[in-house]
């Protein structure tokens, strides 16, 4: 049998970033567990593609790692807990606000204005942390002036070759493992690493 909700989750404790939540469940035969997980609230990161097959990577500092990293352009999908509680609760399709999400980080930190986007994957953290990363490839672009980038944001784009690109993920200067993995996905669905 399939674990079963007995009633609605509760969150037992809620931080700037991450809530704590428990939710009883019936596993069968009469027996109810309480499960507990952490959350937060999702995020997206965006594969842009010029039209050189280039990838564009940021490098910003982070302040987890206390050094400089190459990630993929992205952000928050929602601004705090509450309000991806409440989006929860209409038990609407999160990729709508992932969508709208990816077009304005990618306005904000890459620079650009989206005109092919499609979602390429999501990354589920697990079972007990629940924090997803949705994954855009971005194809076609407009670049814009300049970024706009978010007080504190310190965040500079540079270009790379698609074999510069894997090279950074198996080497670990892309260290959000996670990017890594999806990047080196979507570079091996590519018929060709220029």
């Amino acid at each position: 049998m399939v674990p079963k909700p007995t009633q609605p989750e509760k969150i037992v404790y809620q931080g700037l970033i991450v809530e704590v939540v428990q939710q009883n469940m019936n596993e069968g035969n009469g027996k109810i567990k309480t499960y507990e997980f952490a959350r937060r609230s999702p995020g997206i990161r965006l594969i842009i593609i010029g039209s050189d097959k280039r990838i564009l990577l940021s490098k910003e500092y982070r302040s987890e790692i206390k050094s400089w990293d190459f990630r993929l352009p992205g952000g928050k999908i929602f601004d705090s807990l509450q309000k991806f509680n409440s989006f929860l609760a209409t038990g609407q399709n999160i990729l709508v606000p992932a969508l709208t999400a990816a077009k304005k980080e990618a306005e904000e930190e890459a620079g650009i204005r989206t005109e092919d986007i499609k979602h390429f994957a999501t990354s589920t953290c697990g079972a007990t942390m629940r924090w997803d990363l949705f994954y855009f490839v971005v194809a076609k672009f407009t670049a814009l002036d300049e970024q706009s980038l978010g007080e504190g944001e310190n965040i500079e784009t540079n270009w790379f070759t698609f074999s510069q690109a894997r090279e950074m993920c198996l080497s670990g200067q892309i260290s959000e493992d996670r990017s890594a993995a999806v990047l080196l996905r979507y570079l091996h669905t590519q018929a060709v690493l220029k």
